[in-house]
């Protein structure tokens, strides 16, 4: 059956990890195409990553974090019926993201040296600010052989790596951490408790027609379903699926 799945943080730090992984998630995808009204989303994003990360002490606080969750990962060493080998790779995994983590710079800093991204990043906040009369430096730039493009976009990205790499690591395991269960909102609301969680998973049927607003914070959360379709009735119950993580 096919489902619509939504996130919602329970905290800001959550919120700005999230944030992060959406802006990484868009500058990968632009950075295969060979369209160049894509590789304008590419910069969009970029910059907008950019200016989190002058927001926020952010290595410090993944770094704590991904030792954080090592150090309960390692409490399920030679406890019988863990996978022992998938639960060492893992942790070899944190390890090396935590290291290389902390022995970066400071994160983003060689995108913010770079000549031709300094250059064109102040115009991307102006809108319709990137078009060829105000940045006749990047239209050349999109205009250039895509083998070229393409190794300029890979090595930016290869710029964010050891960001990526800890934050991807993070949220799969506070993902993981909590199952989906089944739950039912009556007259399109639902409420729960969810002690020291940082993260709630949504799934539910879109037949529905319905989307979620989700309020709440570390010790209860409140789940109230929209119509979309304005002046559309709601059923009696919804049926979704809930992970508190």
């Amino acid at each position: 059956m096919q489902t619509n799945r939504f996130e919602h943080p329970l905290n800001e730090k959550v919120r700005i990890y999230l944030r992060l992984e959406y802006l990484i998630r868009q500058m990968t995808h632009a950075s295969q195409l060979s369209d160049q009204w894509q590789h304008q989303i590419f910069f969009r994003a970029l910059f907008d990553l950019l200016e989190i990360l002058d927001q926020v002490q952010l290595k410090t606080e993944l770094a704590k974090d991904l030792e954080k969750q090592r150090c309960k990962l390692k409490n399920w060493l030679n406890i019988d019926g863990v996978d022992q080998s998938a639960l060492l790779e893992l942790l070899d995994s944190m390890d090396m993201a935590h290291h290389k983590l902390i022995a970066s710079n400071r994160l983003g800093q060689d995108l913010r040296d770079d000549r031709f991204l300094s250059g064109i990043k102040q115009r991307f906040s102006i809108p319709g600010g990137s078009c060829c009369f105000d940045l006749p430096t990047l239209h050349h730039w999109l205009h250039l052989p895509l083998a070229h493009k393409q190794n300029d976009l890979s090595t930016w990205l290869s710029q964010l790596t050891e960001m990526t790499d800890a934050l991807n690591l993070w949220l799969r395991f506070t993902r993981e951490s909590g199952p989906f269960q089944p739950q039912i909102a009556r007259a399109g609301f639902f409420q729960h408790i969810a002690e020291d969680a940082s993260l709630l998973r949504l799934q539910i049927c879109p037949s529905y027609g319905v989307y979620p607003m989700i309020s709440g914070h570390r010790g209860r959360f409140a789940i109230r379903f929209i119509p979309f379709e304005e002046g559309a009735t709601i059923a009696d119950t919804i049926e979704f699926k809930l992970a508190i993580c």
